[in-house]
């Protein structure tokens, strides 16, 4: 089955001449389109005695700042609740995003609650980096998990003390995006810097969209000349424009699972490969033998014990040698497996045929 999975994941990669266009917004990203991180500071209300210990002094002040800005003065040193838990408050926001907008929270335990179920996140405001309030979080917990204890009897699934409010932020303020620079252009961020891939982007655009409106900065960049016309219309023709990106030649090999994963076009010089196994069986017979004289058994006669051993040797009926000329890696898994050759087997040939330096491409062992 595993060298069923790895011959059928070689062969979807494909071969140079089956390469398939790629757009262009598939290979990477606009300077200054990107998300951002947003933090609270907040707390979870109706626990079931599994929340912040009364120890914990930062628990017992942040609810006596709740209950006094909401008009009931309550000194620190008088909270003595279980039913509630300091917590973090996280969310992404997008690179675009306007009041009203819902974004999903995730909430984690700072203190020593044991268990977050069943809580109610009060309201948090969400800040950047800059310290500005970006959103507002509030919301009833959704906790995969569970801890339950009684004396020394502890039952728990995942991780209760962290859980999640789907759609639980709001935004307040307005975020938008700038992707023009001081230069009037855009600026194409590669995810994977090539330097062919970044040619290639930049000859596909000036083919598709206009002469000279493209050149390559780097390996990891394109700029793009907006020409002062409409930005949002250009970057959308940009995006569209389908390219036949340049990839490394890899060979990712999973020992634990016993997957290959390759290119198709992964190149193999001239290489004989010869693979087989001997198997050498030892079997121990012992036999007790009681001597016997006419009319009984002698009293003073011991029982001797004889040991038989028999050696066998047994060579692999799924030996195989093979004489490949110049092919790929796909050839190769191809032969191998019509040879009966298992995975794992396949990964030690790969392993020494780079050893040799027949196989054009990195090895990447997981």
């Amino acid at each position: 089955m595993r060298r069923a999975i790895a011959f059928a994941l070689l062969l979807l990669l494909g071969s140079p001449a089956a390469a398939d266009m790629v757009r262009v917004k598939d290979l990477g990203r606009f300077l200054g389109w990107r998300d951002n991180p947003l933090v609270g500071y907040g707390i979870v209300t109706g626990l079931a005695g599994s929340g912040d210990t009364p120890r914990n002094a930062a628990t017992r002040q942040a609810l006596a700042n709740v209950l006094n800005r909401l008009g009931a003065a309550v000194p620190p040193d008088l909270v003595q609740s279980r039913n509630v838990a300091t917590v973090m408050v996280t969310a992404t926001l997008p690179p675009s995003a306007n009041p009203g907008d819902r974004l999903d929270v995730t909430v984690t335990s700072i203190g020593d609650a044991r268990s977050l179920v069943g809580g109610t996140l009060l309201m948090t405001p969400l800040l950047g980096p800059d310290q500005q309030s970006y959103a507002l979080a509030q919301g009833s917990l959704v906790v995969g998990g569970y801890q339950f204890e009684d004396r020394i009897n502890l039952q728990q699934k995942n991780y209760p003390t962290s859980g999640t409010v789907p759609g639980g932020a709001t935004v307040e303020a307005a975020v938008a995006a700038h992707l023009v620079g001081l230069d009037r252009k855009l600026t194409f961020i590669l995810t994977n810097p090539d330097f062919t891939t970044a040619q290639r982007i930049a000859d596909g655009l000036n083919q598709a969209v206009g002469p000279g409106i493209a050149a390559v900065r780097g390996a990891d960049a394109v700029l793009i000349d907006t020409r002062g016309g409409d930005v949002n219309r250009l970057i959308a023709r940009v995006e569209g424009v389908g390219i036949s990106p340049d990839q490394l030649a890899r060979v990712i090999i999973n020992e634990r699972s016993g997957t290959v994963v390759a290119g198709g076009d992964v190149r193999i010089s001239s290489v004989t490969i010869a693979q087989g196994d001997i198997k050498v069986t030892v079997s121990v017979d012992r036999e007790a033998s009681q001597p016997y004289i006419y009319g009984g058994f002698a009293p003073d006669v011991r029982s001797l014990i004889v040991t038989n051993s028999k050696l066998d040797v047994t060579e692999n009926q799924g030996d195989a040698s093979l004489s490949l000329p110049d092919s790929t890696v796909a050839d190769l898994v191809g032969a191998l497996s019509r040879a009966k050759v298992g995975t794992r087997n396949m990964i030690a040939i790969l392993q020494g045929i780079k050893a040799a330096g027949a196989l054009h491409a990195d090895i990447i062992v997981q």
